[in-house]
């Protein structure tokens, strides 16, 4: 009898202990839960798209391999009045720098560092991230004479120290909501499909200036965002620069 108490005792006290826990983590969900459904993270997130009211949209580059195609691309967005970014790793700026003059000359095009060796970035150490930032950020702004404020990390990969550490560096961190997949060699009707078909107001759109039919389908793309109702702007134009806050999703939104 008295082995039957003790373990009906012990039993008891492990429910409690069990509903307690249930508690302390359902609250916690719920508080997350009611951060989300008030359009605050959490956690820190790069913008991903812009809240807006203008139908507006921005294209954007990364540059970190190849730049055969970059001048055509650069006078199709001139032939088209559209407006883009380019995010540009060190060592392409380096071994392309006369391209990239070409581009910073151009009023139709923004320069942002898209890192120094393209790493994957949340797996550096603080100091190491500081220094990837500043030393591309340093390094393009010699090259094109104008001020870096836009951060791409590399393979979309972010922690929260390094959206601190971007931040901290003066740079805003910035990721895309329309992938146009065109590294995996699609084709230009199916890089025109995927943009204008998922394109809304405050989109950002990933491309590369080395993809296999980039250039091909830009005038494409162009074209069917401009028939939807869509104008172009660079990311610098389209994001808040101040009194915002970004939801779960990384939509930014004005406070």
């Amino acid at each position: 009898m008295r082995f039957l108490v003790v373990k009906r005792s012990t039993l008891i006290l492990g429910a409690i202990a069990a509903v307690v826990l249930a508690l302390a983590v359902t609250g916690v969900y719920y508080t997350d839960a009611a951060e989300i459904y008030n359009n605050v993270s959490p956690k820190k997130v790069p913008i991903y798209s812009v809240e807006t009211d203008e139908k507006a949209v921005a294209l954007t580059f990364d540059a970190a391999w190849g730049a055969d195609k970059t001048l055509g691309i650069l006078e199709t967005l001139e032939q088209k009045d559209a407006r883009a970014t380019f995010f540009t790793v060190s060592f392409w700026a380096e071994k392309y720098a006369d391209t990239l003059k070409t581009l910073a000359a151009s009023d139709r095009i923004e320069i942002g560092t898209h890192s120094a060796t393209h790493p994957y970035m949340s797996k550096l150490s603080t100091s190491k991230m500081e220094l990837e930032l500043t030393t591309s950020k340093e390094l393009i702004e010699g090259i094109t004479g104008r001020k870096v404020e836009l951060f791409r990390p590399p393979y979309g990969d972010y922690s929260d120290t390094l959206l601190s550490v971007a931040k901290d560096n003066g740079l805003y961190t910035i990721q895309w909501d329309v992938d146009s997949l065109d590294w995996k060699d699609l084709s230009k009707e199916q890089i025109t499909s995927r943009i204008v078909g998922n394109c809304r107001n405050g989109s950002i759109v990933l491309m590369h200036n080395d993809g296999k039919h980039t250039l091909e389908a830009l005038p494409y793309v162009i074209d069917g965002l401009r028939a939807k109702g869509f104008t172009f702007k660079t990311v610098g134009e389209l994001i808040y620069r101040d009194n915002y806050k970004i939801d779960h999703t990384g939509r930014q939104f004005k406070e």
